[in-house]
């Protein structure tokens, strides 16, 4: 008997009759609303137009979401390619049927990547200042949104730690019966410490004047939050048995890039200098 250990043994969410309202969507929900709420306050600060706000809502969400989910199926799971294409874009699995699935098996990476190109795209489009400019604050409410993307995975039982080889731990019972031991709860680790990098990113940017410094912020978003996930992953179960039995898993090895650059970013790159 596990008497250091937590049971872990939640509904997936408020069943509505004709569906059920996954409490992982609400989280991905609170993390929009939130973030939508800190970009508010900083366009106000940088005197930007409510209507250049809503369109970075827009690109956020839409790029976010569709990097995500692409992210994971072309780093973890590329058989749906083959196997269920259309579940990669709907909230739905068409093998053996149709079946209500919810927006889920996204990935932090792929999101990244979208963040940046969808940045990129507003910035053409829309704000026309630098992709960088953006960044350096677009990254404020992207960190606290992870906060709650890792409670939803949490909630999920999934991501889930390693075995403690101990009595504590966290015992996740949706997991099949020679699972259920105690384990890491690793997505609570990563939640908690990304509430750091939000507090980290919240006071350089109203503290100090580190936003003048082009791509300061965005570089060290990129460092606390990849070192953060490079670190966690050594008590994670691997997401793919198969991509992450050598030296450091998936995970790890796609996190190296980010903190690389994230490093240029802070301490080599040197903006262009406009000509007048």
């Amino acid at each position: 008997m596990h008497f250091l250990s937590f049971v872990w043994d939640p509904s997936k969410g408020i069943d509505l009759g004709f569906f059920t309202l996954h409490y992982y969507s609400m989280m991905w929900i609170v993390a929009f609303v939130l973030g939508l709420a800190i970009m508010k306050r900083i366009y106000k600060h940088e005197n930007q137009s409510d209507a250049s706000l809503d369109s970075l809502f827009i690109y956020s969400v839409v790029g976010i979401m569709l990097g995500a989910r692409l992210g994971h199926v072309i780093f973890y799971q590329p058989e749906l390619f083959k196997e269920d294409f259309f579940s990669i874009f709907l909230p739905f699995s068409f093998k053996g049927g149709i079946h209500f699935t919810g927006f889920q098996g996204l990935a932090s990476h792929g999101a990244a990547i979208a963040m940046i190109v969808s940045m990129y795209l507003y910035n053409k489009k829309v704000l026309h200042k630098s992709v960088l400019w953006i960044l350096d604050r677009v990254v404020i409410p992207v960190a606290s949104g992870a906060v709650f993307v890792r409670l939803g995975n949490f909630i999920n039982s999934e991501i889930i730690g390693k075995p403690t080889g101990s009595d504590y731990g966290v015992i996740f019972k949706q997991l099949p019966q020679d699972m259920q031991v105690p384990r890491h709860p690793a997505q609570l680790y990563e939640s908690f410490s990304y509430v750091f990098v939000f507090l980290i990113l919240w006071y350089f940017y109203w503290k100090t004047n580190k936003s003048e410094q082009q791509g300061f912020l965005f570089g060290l978003f990129l460092v606390l939050l990849w070192t953060i996930r490079f670190c966690v992953e050594f008590v994670k179960e691997a997401q793919n048995a198969e991509r992450a039995d050598w030296a450091l898993n998936t995970g790890q090895w796609l996190s190296i890039p980010f903190i690389l650059i994230g490093l240029y970013f802070m301490f080599v790159y040197k903006p262009k200098t406009e000509l007048s």
